[in-house]
């Protein structure tokens, strides 16, 4: 107790300067946690990837298509337990600043290999049964407005039909959740069969693969397999985990992993250095305060607990308000309205934000700790 009244004594002492560290700390965790969901949004997928599936892609690129016929083989080699594909289709709803993904699928097959997308048992047969229905995510739905019954227009500069007209209609039918808190719900999703008899082009072609396989543990060994499979042939494949694959379309805006450290790693040595000068400067000012501390009985020990407790404190009250607030602006929603596809903070990163936490304490309070742990009475109290 004695430590808790000297330390809150202490802080009080210049009751401006711990106010502004403190805000400067909880500035910190508050970017801290908005750039952590920023990270998920741009890299979306990735966590949430599971780790039997694979994605089979062009071998060139992902801009290659893939013979539909592919689909046959892959399905029947072993260890492949459940096979969909899909085709990037880049429409433009309304103005180009309205981006969210459009995909043309099987309803069944896709379903089934991603059964994180929940979808009403009704919607799902509406979709079955309507040639231009389409679901679409909870995210772009309320976005957007859209509510089933709704017809949405979508410019497609890359798959016009077959008369030359650029732009598809699509018949809302149903709308989807995900299971988990990283699912991307951004996507509009639509039947291939009617993609393929409409688009003008040749017939038969996907963007790429995605199966399940029966044990993860065999995933290398079916993608190595697949590869073999259609090696020297027109159309290479690559098969990839879909970690991997979700990931490179993530860094073709760079890097985020690395652009979110760097930002990071400056902001918290500057928020070290001002952590780190306001302890210095409270020690300086209490030089002989501290020698009278040591003169009546405190340790040096107890002196540089003393100190780091100080610097501690300023850092929890600060960097705890800095990630509890940015938990609730977070939760209030995406700033964006929908821009990007899931926003959220992760658990993982609200734990690193607590032991940042303690470290950004033991780093700012550590070498004016050992500088009072050292002092010497005589010498102090001459100053």
């Amino acid at each position: 107790m004695r430590f808790l009244f000297l330390i809150a004594s202490n802080l009080k002492r210049k009751k401006l300067r711990t106010l502004l560290t403190i805000l400067s700390i909880l500035v910190a965790f508050l970017l801290f946690g908005y750039l952590s969901a920023i990270r998920v949004a741009l890299s979306s997928g990735v966590d949430v990837a599971d780790a039997d599936r694979l994605v089979i892609r062009h071998k060139v690129s992902i801009i290659q298509l893939l013979p539909e016929s592919y689909g046959r083989d892959i399905a029947r080699m072993e260890g492949v337990a459940q096979l969909t594909h899909a085709t990037w289709f880049g429409g433009i709803y309304q103005e180009p600043k309205n981006f969210f993904p459009q995909m043309p699928v099987h309803p069944d097959d896709y379903l089934a290999v991603y059964p994180e997308v929940l979808l009403p048992d009704d919607q799902l047969q509406a979709w079955k049964n309507t040639k231009t229905g389409a679901i679409v995510g909870r995210t772009t739905a309320d976005r957007f407005g859209f509510e089933i019954g709704d017809r949405v227009p979508i410019l497609s500069p890359i798959w016009p039909q077959k008369d030359g007209n650029q732009t598809w209609e699509f018949d809302i039918v149903g709308i989807y959740d995900g299971a988990e808190q990283g699912t991307d719900t951004s996507p509009l999703f639509f039947r291939y069969d009617y993609f393929d008899e409409t688009h003008m082009g040749d017939r038969g072609q996907v963007g790429w693969y995605v199966l399940r396989v029966t044990d993860a543990d065999l995933a290398t060994q079916v993608a190595e397999a697949i590869d073999a499979n259609f090696a020297n042939s027109f159309a290479e494949t690559k098969s990839e985990p879909e970690g991997a694959f979700v990931q490179a379309f993530a860094k073709q805006i760079g890097n985020i992993a690395a652009i979110m450290i760097a930002i990071l790693s400056m902001v918290f040595f500057t928020i070290l250095l001002v952590a780190g000068n306001t302890m210095a400067q409270s020690v300086h000012e209490r030089t002989r305060e501290l020698a009278v501390l040591k003169s009546i009985g405190f340790t040096d020990r107890g002196t540089l607990f003393l100190v780091l407790g100080e610097s501690t404190i300023i850092s929890a009250i600060g960097g705890l308000m800095g990630l509890g607030l940015a938990w609730l602006m977070i939760s209030a929603g995406d700033p964006t309205k929908g821009a990007f596809p899931v926003f959220y903070f992760p658990e993982k990163d609200i734990v690193l934000g607590l032991l940042l936490v303690g470290a950004l304490g033991l780093a700012a309070g550590i070498f004016p700790a050992l500088q009072a742990k050292q002092l010497r009475i005589a010498d102090a109290l001459r100053r």
